[in-house]
């Protein structure tokens, strides 16, 4: 096998320090040009400031792809991601890599925030402003916090692609996306180039004082050193680190799942129809007064109070959007970490996927207004019927029941119906006491929920990777390559009969 020189290897292990180096190096030059207002670095600024925001001022396909880009680095995000990575990691049992994510995160919120304070510098002024940043300019936030991330992420699940084709994909990606979000702020205008070049060098320093920790821990652990940015903070775990198991060669092939979706998606427009037809009947030829549709909101109106407002506004933001795309973000990093297939994560993204284009569709077809009484959620952008808060509720709960109680074996499984049956109601009741919706517009999310849940449940199978009852009383059991046990004489016989040798005699079986 041929080996590297050591003086090759010396000097590459060199590149890494002095990247950091040189990177700490320009952040202090940086801050130190900032803190003294140094005039070129104002100047020239000032001027880029002005030129680059005037490059999509005034375009809103382009302000509104900047927007999306830039919000991939705010706060929300990031530690959405860091707390995902941080699941997987903890129930994969990578308990090191889990702190570094931790740490490194938690130290990106003490720098940004002191060295903000610190320079005390001001937002850009510029003639076409497209978004407000609040705070002091320096450092940039959304690239600090982004390369900081997203490159501990990076470094942590390096080792589970390929080196010789993912790999480099999975940095190119990074590094652009990185990259992106920081010109995304100079654009909007609310930084700086400084401030987006400053953060950068902050950022990588940053982490490669995290890494340095990290590859202590593993000395003192007697584990050997690696090259981070080449190989990943941890090697040995790339099988941990992987997300799933590759499906077996012998398994169904591309066409077995094309008629799957193809039938999702027949049953989808089935379903749809029929939910847009019970709307346009109960509209129409229902003249919008059917199941108490008129007298059951002036009910509730008439008995509002601020304690059960209070309470109706926090069922309501639970089946707002963020928050279901939160649980629906977790359920499926948590199955997929726990059972290592992709089965659950496309049954949750196909259910809810789902009622998303459901949703649009029926609500764009009846065009039903809202209640007439005071609506307590003001400008809503969508018609009443159906309810997309009832209706991704029940979806997401019922999904999350159906996972759980398909692939756990403890008693407990049992209690995940109880959400699956609160949560709806309870946002059944918050919308129609805010005036929002009629109880027709309930049952048709209810309708389309029990109609959608079934025909993915049939058809996808979420719980068919599941291994056998046997295997475990309790827990939810992660996936594997199936076992046949075999008697142990047999088992202990078929090294040496695969070598070709007599396996053991009865007398030494016996001995």
């Amino acid at each position: 096998m041929k080996t590297e020189p050591s003086g090759r290897r010396r000097d590459r292990s060199l590149v890494p320090l002095v990247t950091v180096t040189v990177a700490a190096m320009v952040f202090t030059i940086l801050l130190i040009a900032v803190r003294l207002q140094w005039a070129p670095l104002e100047s020239a600024d000032h001027g880029a400031a002005a030129d680059i925001n005037s490059l999509i001022a005034g375009n809103a396909t382009a302000v509104g792809v900047v927007k999306a880009i830039t919000w991939l680095g705010s706060d929300g995000v990031l530690w959405t991601v860091i707390a995902a990575a941080t699941i997987i990691l903890a129930i994969r049992r990578q308990w090191r890599l889990a702190a570094y994510l931790l740490i490194t995160g938690a130290g990106l919120l003490a720098l940004d925030p002191i060295l903000k304070s610190l320079v005390g510098r001001l937002r850009p002024v510029v003639a076409h402003p497209i978004a407000h940043g609040t705070g002091d300019s320096f450092p940039s936030g959304h690239s600090l916090g982004s390369i900081v991330c997203y490159g501990a992420v990076l470094l942590v699940f390096l080792p589970a692609t390929d080196r010789g084709r993912r790999r480099p994909v999975f940095i190119t990606v990074i590094a652009a996306l990185v990259a992106l979000i920081g010109i995304s702020r100079i654009l909007l205008g609310v930084h700086y180039l400084s401030d987006v070049v400053g953060a950068w060098a902050l950022g990588i320093t940053w982490l490669g004082i995290t890494a340095f920790a990290f590859e202590l821990t593993r000395s003192a652990a007697g584990q050997p050193v690696t090259a981070p940015v080449a190989e990943g903070l941890e090697p040995e775990a790339r099988a941990d680190l992987k997300p799933a198991r590759p499906e077996p060669a012998t398994g169904p092939g591309f066409g077995h799942y094309g008629r799957i979706a193809a039938g999702v998606l027949v049953a989808w427009v089935l379903i749809v129809g029929s939910i847009a037809g019970v709307g346009e009947l109960v509209t129409k030829a229902g003249n919008g007064n059917v199941l108490g549709d008129r007298t059951i909101p002036h009910w509730f109106a008439a008995r509002r109070t601020p304690g059960l407002t209070h309470w109706s506004e926090i069922f309501s933001t639970l089946g707002a959007t963020q928050a279901i795309l939160i649980v629906a973000l977790a359920t499926c990093v948590v199955f997929l970490a726990v059972t290592r297939r992709w089965r659950p994560v496309v049954f949750v993204a196909t259910v809810m996927a789902g009622e998303l284009g459901a949703f649009l569709v029926a609500a764009a077809v009846v065009h039903r207004p809202r209640p007439d009484v005071t609506q307590l959620d003001r400008h809503l952008p969508t018609s009443a019927y159906p309810s997309g808060h009832e209706a991704a509720t029940c979806c997401l709960y019922v999904a999350i029941a159906i996972l759980v109680i398909g692939h756990a074996r403890g008693w407990w499984r049992w209690l995940f119906l109880a959400p699956a049956i609160a949560m709806p109601v309870l946002v059944a009741l918050s919308r129609m006491y805010r005036g929002e919706h009629h109880p027709t517009d309930i049952l048709g999310s209810l309708l389309f929920a029990a109609l959608w849940l079934t025909a993915t449940t049939v058809l996808i199978k979420p719980s068919a990777d599941r291994p056998a009852r046997s295997a475990s009383s309790t827990g939810i059991i992660p996936n594997g390559p199936a076992v046949t046990h075999r008697p142990p004489a047999l088992a202990s016989a078929e090294p040496s009969a695969r070598a070709g040798r007599p396996g053991p005699r009865r007398g030494a079986a016996r001995r």
